[in-house]
């Protein structure tokens, strides 16, 4: 029915997750890899939402909190499966398949973890398409479903059952994961595949594989299409009031201004708050979200955090397009820039 993640197609794919992915931190980024590899065995199936009977109870599991905090308070090594063994408890349902939350560096390892520790497949695609900062931003959401009932792991022993209404899952998980240790492993977004197939954004897995073969164009990560907005070296990193002062994200309003190298030489200002939200040139519009801008090092190929933005730094900034489901109304509600608490 599938194929199997072993551990060259595990190469590939935590290679191919790490093109566009933000807020990767390398000490937690190795330690996932390294547990992906130690159980991934003879390998994980990897199968299509459509191929599992419809009824199959499916779990999304991710990693929640801070990467830093994984890479400093190291996991016992059970978390996803205890995770999963507590929501199945809860519903009185066993798992017949693991899908991801989104599929960026750890949060693409995670879930093949727990896939692997619980004797499951895979399923190819993910909630996302690309990376949200708030566990309800999925197109899981935007499909009617909710990440609740949620189980929670931590590293220490801790097993955390949440039930709440959908849009205040964020509200509630945030101080549980800091109460845990800043990081934990979630089961959450219960449903059936014959649901899922119909929400997530299908075949991502596989194209992050193939986007992870040596020579591949970073582009190949990109199943929307991806388009490079200018080359420009950091002049200035600000503080920024400017939007988003009263939503609870997990980070401050940053602005970045950078001046384009090439063609026009355009002064660039990218305002983010946890991500890069909006993009100006010489004052118009050029990009925003729902669609994904990244900073990518001309001197390394590897992205740019908005907290590692300095002065004197050479980026390509480069421009995802989101799956079509974001662009809708409902899409733009929840992941557009209002979302994030600016109005254009």
């Amino acid at each position: 029915m599938g194929r199997l993640i072993d551990l060259d197609g595990l190469g590939r794919f935590s290679a191919g997750s790490r093109l566009f992915a933000t807020g990767a931190a390398q000490s937690s980024y190795n330690l996932a890899y390294d547990w992906a590899a130690s159980v991934v065995g003879r390998g994980v199936e990897l199968v299509a939402a459509d191929e599992l009977a419809p009824g199959t109870f499916c779990v999304v599991v991710s990693l929640v909190g801070s990467t830093t905090a994984l890479g400093e308070q190291l996991p016992a090594g059970d978390e996803p499966e205890r995770a999963v063994r507590a929501l199945e408890r809860r519903l009185g349902e066993r798992a017949g398949a693991v899908v991801a939350l989104n599929l960026a560096a750890e949060n693409a390892l995670i879930p093949l973890i727990a896939a692997a520790g619980l004797g499951l497949p895979l399923v190819d695609g993910d909630g996302t398409g690309r990376v949200f900062p708030l566990v309800e931003q999925t197109t899981y959401t935007l499909g009617g479903m909710s990440a609740a009932p949620l189980a929670l792991a931590g590293g220490a022993g801790e097993l955390v059952l949440l039930e709440t209404a959908a849009d205040r899952v964020e509200e509630l998980l945030r101080p549980v994961v800091l109460a845990v240790g800043g990081w934990a492993v979630a089961a959450c977004y219960p449903m059936a595949a014959g649901d899922l197939a119909r929400v997530l954004v299908p075949g991502t897995v596989s194209l992050l594989m193939r986007a992870g073969e040596p020579g591949a164009p970073r582009s190949a990560a990109a199943p929307y299409g991806v388009r490079t907005l200018c080359r420009g070296r950091i002049q200035a990193v600000e503080g920024s009031t400017g939007h988003g002062g009263e939503l609870a994200l997990p980070s401050l309003p940053t602005s970045i201004v950078l001046r384009e190298s090439e063609g026009l030489g355009r002064l660039v200002r990218l305002e983010a708050h946890n991500e890069v939200l909006l993009a100006l040139a010489d004052g118009a519009v050029v990009a925003t979200v729902p669609d994904q801008i990244c900073m990518i090092s001309t001197a390394d190929g590897l992205v740019v955090d908005v907290d590692k933005a300095e002065p004197g730094l050479e980026v390509d900034i480069m421009v995802v397009k989101a799956a079509p489901v974001w662009h809708t109304d409902r899409g733009l509600a929840l992941g557009g820039p209002r979302a994030f608490g600016m109005v254009l």
